[in-house]
């Protein structure tokens, strides 16, 4: 029998903070998504909370967008390696989107792996299927928006997957459901 291991998600805003918070209620994922464990700053932030959240028996799921990392060789490196630093490591699961979380949540309606230039345009390509789709609280913290992709969450998995090796947009969040998936059916 398996213990009961913490699984925190540690992120950089707070579009992803509310997804995996409203994800957690409407799926029943045993998560921990709090605030201080997400930070508007930089990938070398997000690997110190790494760090000081493995000195205990716990799992941390990584959640944060790679388009500075294309722009900024700072990022890009700290980027590289904190991926190495944690490759293969069996309690941690990075989950990065190029460029932004949105590509995750447009996988949901269609699959792509176009390039977004832009965040912009990436938003505005979402909103075509989430029309009042923004990145301000007052948006987010409303689940709506998630309980709507929820029921396409089985696409979205495998959109991600088809186009995993394609070069272009991508997203790597599926490998954190498929894992709340599994620990949530063993649980049962």
């Amino acid at each position: 029998m398996q213990t009961r291991q913490k699984v925190f998600v540690v992120g950089e805003g707070i579009t992803e903070q509310y997804y995996f918070k409203h994800l957690s209620g409407i799926k029943g994922y045993c998560i921990t998504v709090k605030p201080r464990l997400f930070t508007d700053s930089s990938i070398g932030k997000i690997s110190q909370k790494t760090t000081e959240l493995l000195q205990a028996d716990v799992k941390v799921i990584c959640v944060f967008d790679a388009d500075v990392s294309q722009r900024n060789a700072k990022e890009k490196a700290e980027l590289i390696k904190f991926k190495q630093k944690h490759k293969g490591h069996k309690n941690v699961i990075i989950c990065d989107s190029l460029p932004a979380i949105e590509f995750w949540f447009l996988l949901h309606y269609h699959c792509t792996h176009k390039q977004f230039t832009s965040n912009k345009s990436l938003v505005n390509a979402l909103k075509s299927h989430i029309n009042s789709y923004c990145k301000k609280k007052h948006f987010l913290e409303k689940p709506n928006w998630v309980i709507k992709m929820s029921e396409k969450q089985d696409e979205a998995v495998k959109h991600a997957k088809a186009i995993e090796k394609k070069g272009g947009s991508y997203s790597n969040i599926f490998k954190a459901i498929e894992f709340l998936d599994q620990r949530k059916s063993q649980q049962k």
